[in-house]
């Protein structure tokens, strides 16, 4: 039973200019799966021939990993009116075979023809469309959350606040929180996905509760407060509504809660048990008073008569 097939757009600015002998898209979802393009711009043979092919975007297969694929790739003439060039192909992707395309998609000189419409303004747009036939292995990426994965991108900036800020994937960092921000990033790509505000002062003023929440999540229960968790609670909701994607986040306050209602719990019953430690060492010390008194009265009972208590 085939998945839903998906749309991804590679646009590669300034190609005339570009000089590596083969360049790679962002990575997208189709099927549950990561997938992505390369292409080789001069030819993968040198032949003056476009290459295209799609590639599994992941470098850890595990064994027996197999997607049977349909799709097509398509370089979009951008000149209304104009035919667009399409190819289509399927393939069972494996472990040993992990891409599978068209060494010769479109001859160079068509591609680069003056007025073709397939390069405008130095730009060159690429639509593919992947439908995943059938699965075996586990899905690398939940279906619900099939949308392109961003590359992590990092621009320094200086505003007027004199401090110096990091552009971390659109969002507005201090220096010292950069790693923090790119590790959510690179474990979670699709976090900020469905994320809607635009300004940058809500980007940033969201981005400090998430990385507030997380800090606050990482302290241990016995510094967390009962109230500490409610705005804990209250921290995740706002990040939510604003469009972070954050279910990772939600179950790890879970675990925070219950934990902490382990050690409130254990306190409790610790406290009962030192109450109940310090009332059996009293009735102990209690015992062992009487203890030495009947061992008193069995020593003085135990002493025998002298001949001068006769006479």
């Amino acid at each position: 039973m085939g998945h839903e097939s998906r749309k991804f757009t590679w646009v590669i600015k300034n190609f005339s200019s570009l000089e590596s002998e083969k360049i790679y898209s962002d990575q997208f979802v189709s099927g549950g799966s990561k997938w992505r393009l390369m292409a080789f711009p001069k030819g993968l043979r040198k032949d003056d021939q476009l290459s295209l092919f799609l590639v599994v975007a992941d470098d850890n297969l595990p064994s027996g990993w197999t997607r049977h694929a349909k799709f097509s790739i398509t370089i979009v003439n951008q000149i209304p009116g104009n035919a667009s060039r399409q190819l289509e192909s399927q393939h069972l992707f494996n472990c040993e075979e992990t891409d599978w395309g068209f060494s010769s998609f479109i001859p160079l000189s068509e591609l680069n023809a003056k007025n073709a419409g397939f390069i405008v303004n130095e730009q060159v747009n690429i639509d593919v469309e992947v439908e995943v036939l059938e699965v075996v292995g586990k899905l690398e990426v939940p279906e619900k959350s099939e949308e392109a994965i961003p590359p992590l991108t990092l621009t320094k900036t200086k505003l007027d606040d004199g401090c110096d800020w990091v552009d971390v994937n659109g969002f507005q960092v201090l220096s010292s929180q950069v790693k923090l921000v790119s590790r959510i990033f690179e474990k979670h790509s699709d976090i900020a996905l469905e994320f809607r505000a635009k300004n940058q002062h809500l980007r940033k003023a969201c981005m400090t509760v998430l990385l507030s929440l997380i800090e606050t999540l990482c302290q241990s229960p016995q510094e967390l407060s009962s109230e500490d968790l409610v705005e804990a609670q209250n921290a995740l909701a706002h990040v939510k509504d604003a469009g972070f994607k954050v279910d990772w986040l939600e179950k790890k306050l879970e675990e925070v809660k219950e934990k902490k209602e382990e050690e409130q719990t254990g306190e409790a019953r610790m406290q009962e048990l030192e109450e109940e430690l310090k009332d059996l060492k009293q009735k102990c010390s209690e015992i062992e008073a009487l203890l030495e008194k009947e061992k008193a009265k069995v020593s003085a009972a135990r002493t025998h008569l002298t001949l001068d208590e006769f006479f």
